[in-house]
């Protein structure tokens, strides 16, 4: 994005910063908050036979985590295409017809 574009590039790096702020929030509160402050609460619960916040602390932050990079890419995507800053082939010949001589 040029400086002609600087309003346009603020409100795409201030969307930017908020997802991923949003998704460290939630990766936060799954591997610090469940596995680690709320143990104890969830240790109440069963879940595939083995206590909640045991398993949270081994395996389910994991998912989590995994499911919070896929989310990221889509949510990505879909900025950079609205922005119009996206990386795809289809999207750069579109817009430079010239890229291809």
């Amino acid at each position: 994005m040029s400086d002609s574009h600087r309003p346009q590039a603020k409100a795409y790096w201030t969307k930017n910063i908020r997802l991923v702020l949003s998704l460290l929030a939630v990766w936060f509160l799954v591997s610090f908050g469940m596995a680690i402050l709320f143990v104890e609460f969830l240790d109440d619960f069963r879940f595939f036979g083995f206590k909640f916040g045991f398993w949270m602390a081994q395996q389910g932050s994991i998912y989590c985590f995994v499911i919070i990079i896929f989310v990221y890419v889509y949510k990505m995507n879909k900025l950079d295409h609205k922005y119009g800053v996206s990386e795809d082939k289809d999207d750069s010949s579109n817009q430079n017809p010239e890229s291809d001589k």
